[in-house]
């Protein structure tokens, strides 16, 4: 797995920082690529060149030349280039950004509601001509030095902003950006339920959850009586039984699928949970 932006290579994407920030990360792909990624800040994907597919459990979404995808901090996607021609720019947001951004343009929201931040995950927006000559004014910065970088790229990151808010017509983005400004935090039911099968730590869970680390623990042992390490692995044993029980995938391809590493350390969790072995359940 992919996460982005802090594992970003410098010899696989050409990047452009606001401080000690990635902003703007440039990728020209070898054909075939794929990878499952996760998004630790908001990002959006504009497709230079060539198609790709964005896929997660819930949708799958094609893009070519001209798309830009609007991606929340959080996201698990798995991307795949159609063709060896595939090149993108992909923007990164943090949180403090994207405030700052709605507390200066607050009377473009003026009609804009809490929205349910549990939605618009992933947004398709259409660019436009005008677009195009934003994102070409961009390319300069990668080769051309300049002591005033910082500067110059905080701007670009209030056009980008704006630029998006013009193609966005349902006002999905403006819903979402509004959702970020006001805080609203995610369930916490509706974080763990997705994704308690994906490869993330608990940092990374609280992350997408728009908590601390020590307020997701503390919120969810309020919940749920028990701490989050331990529903996971209670929910990934149970969905390791259900596949076993309708003979789904056997043992290794189970252990692998919910998270372990170790078949035999799968096994005596297995066993402590259910008093039987895995090779048992099904029989």
């Amino acid at each position: 797995m992919l996460r982005i932006p802090s594992e970003i290579q410098a010899h696989q994407f050409e990047s452009l920082k606001i401080q000690d920030n990635t902003f703007v990360a440039y990728r020209s792909d070898v054909y075939p690529s794929k990878n499952d990624v996760f998004f630790e800040e908001n990002a959006v994907i504009y497709v230079l060149e060539g198609d790709k597919i964005f896929s997660s459990s819930s949708q799958e979404v094609r893009v070519q030349k001209g798309d830009v995808l609007f991606v929340k901090r959080g996201y698990y996607l798995m991307s795949e280039s159609i063709n060896e021609a595939y090149k993108s720019l992909v923007f990164f947001f943090d949180e403090k950004i994207l405030k700052e951004f709605v507390s200066q343009n607050l009377e473009l929201f003026q009609n804009i509601t809490d929205s349910d931040p549990n939605s618009s995950w992933l947004l398709t927006l259409k660019s436009n001509e005008t677009f195009g000559k934003y994102i070409e004014s961009i390319q300069p910065y990668f080769k051309t030095k300049t002591k005033y970088l910082n500067q110059f790229l905080k701007l670009k990151v209030q056009e980008l902003l704006l630029h998006l808010l013009e193609f966005d017509p349902k006002n999905q983005l403006k819903n979402l950006l509004f959702s970020i400004y006001a805080g609203q935090k995610a369930d916490l039911d509706f974080i763990l339920n997705t994704f308690y099968l994906k490869p993330l730590n608990l940092n990374e869970l609280a992350k997408l959850s728009g908590r601390s680390l020590s307020a997701f623990k503390r919120e969810f042992q309020e919940k749920f009586s028990m701490s989050p390490g331990i529903w996971i692995k209670d929910k990934k044993l149970e969905h390791g039984a259900f596949l076993l029980k309708n003979k789904i995938s056997n043992v290794e391809e189970v252990a692998e699928m919910i998270g372990y590493e170790s078949v035999s350390h799968f096994i005596k969790s297995f066993k402590d949970k259910y008093g039987v072995t895995p090779n048992k359940i099904g029989k």
